[in-house]
Formats: structure tokens, C-alpha cells, sequence
């Protein structure tokens, strides 16, 4: 069961713009005066530096399904503009707190960023999109792990969450901790489908009526998913996890919540192809203990007050800054 807590947004928001968006963003220290957006204790936050920054906030906000309306994109772009500042401002303390980045810390950073890519060639046409380079990545990584290190240093360790407030949240939030019934289940997976020629169809349903014979003679049915299934959970001997009604097709789900631990099921038909199932654990609906999501709480609460208290350190640095804005 996964808690889905409403994540704060805010400054906190400042290590996902080090980490991903602003990892595609060059970094400029001079530009021409027409091209500047903004100027931090002297270092230039370029037009185009937010200009990009802008368009990659538009392209997540339109995957997510809440595209920009023209009317709020000024407002969007100035948002981003202090972000920007904020981020600068932040790197600089970082600088005076002598704070260091390895070679191999961002080396780490930028494998994790690759492995998002299916290959090299589309690590690199992303950037070519975004009109950088991998050495402007390598740049802004250093820059978000030193934020990142200085946030760690001088607010987040300094804040601890007492076992009373995290029980306090528990007790006045029990919306958050219902778990709805489920189970847990591995399969066997024949693909079919429903465009494929008769032939097919039969040869695959064979297949599996072959395959529901050995776990009637009693062969272990673990290993008949590794050897036989096709689906992706084969590599796990066919283990699912546990999952609640609504997260799987309905043939599958009514057959896998109509059974018992230990129970196989008949051969049933999606528009995947056909399945054996074996329902291995159940849980049923109720409230997840307070022990098993402290840690959970705990590192909520956490954030939130990181939030606030970032906010509060942003502001001291900005007092003893000199920023200028041409946007």
C-alpha cells in the first residue's frame, strides 16, 4: 500500500528544477544586455536560460494533462525567473560554505539521468532538442548537488519531527492510512490476441491448458512462470505484489479476488492473452497501523517544515543580495 500525501509546493520544488529540468539549462555567467533576464550579485540569468526552462514547465504541465492558458504564461515565466534567482543565490552560499561536488558524485547523477533513456542516441537527440550539451548537464548537476548539500547542512539537520507530532498527524488524518482489500497473486501470461488468426488463437490457448496440466500434476507453478510465461513479471517467477480492486483488467481481477491463498485459477482470457493465476496472500480492507507508516509521517512533516524554513533562508540571502530583474 502506497500513502499518497499531499506533497507542499513550493521551495521545495528547488531541488527538482537542480535535478531535472534545470539539468538541460546552460548556465551563463555574462551575456549582452539584451539578453538578460535577470542578474544575480552580478552572474546573468539569460532570456534564453528562461526561455527554455519556460518551455520545458509547459511540455510537463501538458503531459500531466493541464496545459498552460496563454493568460497564465506570464505569470508562469515570472515564477520560473525567481526560481532561477533563488537557485543562484543558493549556489553562491553554497560557494562561501566551501561546500564541494566529486567528479564521481556527478558522474553517479548523470548515470541514474541516461538510464531514463532507452539508449545513448536518445539521451543525446534529447539534447539536441533542448540545445545543450552534456557538459551544461554535468554543470547544473554539480550546481543542484551543492544546493542539495547546503540545504541538507543548514535547514533540513537542524529540523527533527517528534514521535508526538507524528502520532498527532496520524490520529487527525485517518483518511490517509485506509487500506482497501487485496492481494497478492503471480501469474502466467500466453499472449493472444484478439487481431491474431484463429491458428494462433488456439495454439495459444493449448499452450496454456498445456501449462494448467503441470500445475495440476503438481509441478511448482513458480517455476513454470519463469519458464513459460510471457509476460514481464516471469523474471520474478510470475510475483505480482499485491494489488487492490481497480488496478488490474476485470477478468483478472474478479478471478484473482474470488480466490483464497494458495488457489489456482481456471484459465482466464484478457485482452492480454490467457492467464493462470495463484492468489499467494490476501489483506483485507482496514487501517494501516501507525508503526508501519511513522517513517512515512515522519519524513512528510519533515518536508513541510524544510518548505518553511527554506523559504526563510532564501529571504536572508535576498536581503544582503543585489538582484536586478529585466523581465
Amino acid at each position: 500500500m502506497k500513502i499518497k500525501f499531499k506533497k507542499p509546493f513550493g521551495l521545495g520544488t528547488l531541488m527538482a528544477l537542480a535535478f531535472t529540468a534545470a539539468a538541460f539549462s546552460p548556465a551563463v555567467a555574462t551575456a549582452a544586455s539584451q539578453d538578460k533576464a535577470a542578474e544575480v550579485n552580478g552572474t546573468v540569468v539569460t532570456v534564453n536560460e528562461l526561455n527554455s526552462e519556460l518551455a520545458q514547465a509547459k511540455r510537463r504541465m501538458a503531459q500531466q494533462g493541464r496545459p498552460v492558458q496563454e493568460a497564465d504564461a506570464g505569470k508562469l515565466k515570472n515564477q520560473i525567473l525567481d526560481r532561477l534567482i533563488e537557485q543562484q543565490l543558493l549556489y553562491e552560499q553554497s560557494q562561501k560554505e566551501d561546500i564541494k561536488v566529486s567528479a564521481k558524485a556527478v558522474d553517479e547523477h548523470m548515470a541514474k539521468l541516461k538510464e531514463r533513456f532507452p539508449s545513448q542516441q536518445e539521451f543525446e537527440k534529447a539534447l539536441k532538442e533542448l540545445n545543450v550539451n552534456e557538459a551544461d548537464i554535468k554543470k547544473k548537476t554539480r550546481m543542484g548537488l551543492a544546493i542539495q548539500e547546503l540545504i541538507t547542512k543548514d535547514v533540513a539537520s537542524k529540523i527533527t519531527i517528534s514521535d508526538e507530532e507524528s502520532e498527532a498527524f496520524y490520529k487527525s488524518h485517518p483518511e490517509f492510512f485506509k487500506q482497501p482489500e487485496q492481494v497478492k497473486a503471480s501469474h502466467i501470461l500466453i499472449k493472444s490476441d484478439a487481431k491474431d488468426d484463429q491458428a494462433k488463437q488456439d495454439a495459444a490457448k493449448k499452450k496454456i491448458e498445456d501449462i494448467q496440466q503441470k500445475v495440476k500434476n503438481g509441478d511448482d507453478f513458480a517455476g513454470l512462470a519463469k519458464q513459460y510465461s510471457e509476460g514481464p513479471s516471469a523474471k520474478q517467477e510470475g510475483d505480482l505484489g499485491f494489488f487492490g480492486r481497480g488496478q488490474m483488467v476485470k477478468p483478472f481481477e474478479d478471478a484473482a479476488f474470488s480466490m483464497k491463498p494458495g488457489q489456482v485459477s481456471e484459465v482466464v482470457k484478457t485482452r492480454f492473452g490467457y492467464h493462470l493465476i495463484k492468489v499467494t496472500d490476501q489483506k483485507a480492507a482496514g487501517t494501516l497501523p501507525y508503526k508501519d507508516v511513522k517513517e512515512k509521517i515522519q519524513g512528510y512533516l519533515k518536508q513541510q517544515k524544510v518548505n518553511t524554513e527554506l523559504e526563510t533562508y532564501i529571504n536572508k540571502l535576498k536581503e544582503g543580495a543585489k538582484i536586478e530583474k529585466f523581465i
